[in-house]
């Protein structure tokens, strides 16, 4: 059993900033690809951004690039989601997810992880 639990959510103003925080146990936390993902009311849940288990490797949306980071910290069983320069449109429930897997590789699609958090909720305003 994989238990992952997100912190950092909350409502900050359009420019503004905030981490979001992704604590796993229960299994090898190493070996997981990670990744987060996001809801907004009415919309399908949409990818945001993945990092390989190793933190080597690592993907984001188009419509985050340049202003999210993602980055994981193996010792402590944490991933994180630095998001800078927050818009309006950012305003969602985020989600992390793990999947067991050790070939080096950024998982885009939600489909594929196997493990998912109960979410956190940002709410930037304008």
């Amino acid at each position: 059993q994989v238990l992952l639990v997100e912190s950092g959510g909350g409502l900050v103003q359009a420019g503004g900033s905030l981490r979001l925080s992704c604590a796993a146990s229960g299994r090898t936390f190493s070996r997981f690809a990670m990744g987060w993902f996001r809801q907004a009311p009415g919309k399908e849940r949409e990818f945001v951004a993945a990092i390989s288990w190793g933190g080597g490797t690592t993907a984001y949306a188009d419509s985050v690039k340049g202003r999210f980071t993602i980055s994981r910290d193996n010792a402590k069983n944490t991933v994180y989601l630095q998001m800078n320069s927050l818009k309006p449109e950012d305003t969602a429930v985020y989600y992390c997810a793990g999947k067991t897997l050790l070939a080096v590789r950024a998982v885009r699609d939600s489909r594929e992880y196997d493990y998912w958090g109960q979410g956190t909720q940002v709410t930037v305003s304008s």
